[in-house]
């Protein structure tokens, strides 16, 4: 791991963002697949997941990585309806309370909902042996987003301000719009980084009509299905797999549950 990952990403509000140049992507990849073991485990669940069981499993893995040095984990699964609400979420926000249970989170971000043909990807990652800059891991997750769309010919992109992966498109007016389609939650204890991304494969959108995702009214939300993108799970699956190992390294070990 190079000595100065802080200065260099020290002042990010000023620079290029990553998506901008690849050199710059370049630079946040070495820093970021650089790690003491080099493991991963890849977990994709069939059922849907309890959220507080999904929680409770990645505190575990992360208790495990710190005393330990377990291997890292990327855990896929999709929730039962359901919404979550981070360390920012204010009450005005959740629309229809109760349409669907909801939990305080502890991530950071507001409200969002999780549901089934929505893709989650939860990352217990240790930032002590990759790069111990938390804005970096985000700026990271976002592009493992982007990459993954890509696969799919849809492009993703960043917003400042707006953390999670937008995309442009026109209504039936042919006025453009923006709609998110990737969120992105992260909570981080003594440099092990939790939560991750979800990504709308094809879930009920309507079901986000109950809270303001993100806190953000004047934007949508869409999916790869309302795209014109009929990808199965396991498509989906694939691309992440991939994506991850361009931006954070490819190796890995496979479990099912």
């Amino acid at each position: 791991m190079r000595g100065n990952t802080k200065s260099r990403y020290r002042n990010q509000a000023a620079r290029p963002r990553f998506s901008e140049t690849v050199s710059e992507i370049e630079i946040l990849t070495e820093e970021l697949s650089h790690a003491s073991d080099g493991s991963v485990e890849w977990r994709i669940s069939d059922e849907l997941v309890d959220y507080e069981d999904a929680i409770h499993e990645m505190e575990r893995r992360a208790q495990a990585i710190r005393d330990d040095g377990a291997p890292e984990l990327v855990w896929l699964l999709e929730h039962p309806p359901l919404y979550t609400a981070g360390t920012s979420a204010r009450d005005e926000d959740l629309l229809s309370p109760d349409r669907f249970p909801t939990f305080r989170s502890g991530r950071g971000g507001q409200y969002t909902y999780h549901g089934p043909g929505q893709r989650v990807a939860y990352a217990v990652i240790d930032l002590k042996r990759r790069s111990p800059d938390v804005r970096a891991y985000v700026d990271a997750l976002e592009e493992w987003l982007i990459r993954t769309l890509a696969q799919f010919t849809v492009t993703g992109e960043r917003r400042e301000g707006r953390v999670g992966i937008w995309v442009r498109r026109s209504d039936i007016s042919a006025r453009e719009r923006e709609d998110k389609i990737g969120a992105i939650g992260v909570r981080v204890r003594r440099w092990v980084a939790y939560h991750g991304i979800s990504l709308n494969v094809d879930p009920d959108l309507e079901h986000f009509s109950g809270i303001v995702p993100c806190g953000i009214s004047q934007h949508g939300v869409t999916s790869l299905h309302e795209l014109g993108q009929t990808v199965s799970m396991p498509e989906v699956d694939m691309a992440l797999r991939r994506a991850f190992g361009e931006v954070f390294g490819n190796n890995h070990i496979m479990s099912k549950r």
